[in-house]
């Protein structure tokens, strides 16, 4: 067969199947329906999920700047105490920024982890700071740092499967009370942080334990004493040569006119006597 008849077959067959697309649309609007649903449906998943994956991949790439942001500031007050200088207030701007992360994140751990974050560098901040802290600013940043935590478990956490996380905010808490002076509070959340099946193998489980053996230690005040202030060295005295030998040889001249003999200071007067 001719490729040009079979072209003109094929016309005419596309021709008359156009011919009966109404009929058969109308016949078959039910099916017709189903499959343009289940189409716009599969691209609007595949739309959701592949923006819910990049949403996650760009907060991750946040959340990690931010991290080192943080490690940054610590070698730069570190660096400065080192030199007699106190930068401790540099880790309060990624203190702020890690809380504004969780309040904008879309992963609920995420942002928890950024909240526990949050706190432990607010509670930093004062661990760093050199000299005397004032009451009122210690109790104020740390009350930040608990209100951190437990937003961390009531907020993003709760209904989760994550017990690191969980268990490391509980810990938090326990550090902030004990900060504060409230041991036997702090004694209440690392025994039930220690006592709870579900914390088990994690990081927070040691150091609840490792705390309540160790609590006592922690409520004493250590006062140092000072130490002592180093002795001064007194500069020779330096006499001229003139001076010096006459001093010499009055000293010399003094001697000889007190000098007595040991043993005659022992014999009797008569005996000098006779002797003189």
């Amino acid at each position: 067969m001719k490729a040009e008849h079979r072209h003109e077959l094929k016309t005419n067959e596309l021709a008359e199947w156009l011919s009966n697309l109404p009929q058969w649309a109308k016949e078959n609007i039910t099916i017709i329906i189903v499959i343009a649903a289940v189409i716009i449906g599969g691209a609007a998943v595949y739309i959701l999920v592949s923006f819910s994956k990049k949403t996650v991949a760009d907060e991750q790439l946040e959340f990690t700047g931010l991290l080192n942001q943080l490690s940054s500031s610590k070698m730069q007050v570190l660096g400065a105490q080192a030199q007699g200088r106190d930068l401790s207030f540099v880790l309060l701007q990624p203190a702020n920024s890690l809380g504004t992360f969780a309040q904008n994140a879309k992963s609920d751990q995420m942002a928890a982890l950024a909240l526990i974050k949050q706190a432990e560098t607010l509670r930093t901040e004062l661990h760093y700071r050199p000299g005397t802290i004032s009451q009122e600013d210690f109790v104020s940043q740390i009350n930040q740092a608990k209100a951190a935590y437990t937003e961390a478990i009531q907020t993003r956490l709760r209904g989760t499967s994550n017990p690191s996380l969980m268990a490391a905010a509980e810990f938090g808490l326990g550090l902030c009370e004990e900060e504060l002076g409230n041991f036997e509070k702090a004694q209440q959340i690392y025994q039930i942080i220690a006592a709870n099946p579900d914390f088990e193998g994690t990081v927070a489980v040691t150091q609840a334990k490792h705390r309540l053996e160790t609590m006592s230690d922690y409520k004493q005040k250590v006062i140092f004493k000072p130490a002592p202030a180093p002795p001064v060295a007194s500069k020779p005295t330096i006499q001229p040569p003139f001076l010096s030998a006459t001093a010499d040889k009055g000293a010399a001249d003094a001697n000889l006119a007190i000098q007595i003999k040991p043993v005659d200071s022992n014999l009797p007067a008569e005996t000098k006597t006779q002797e003189n």
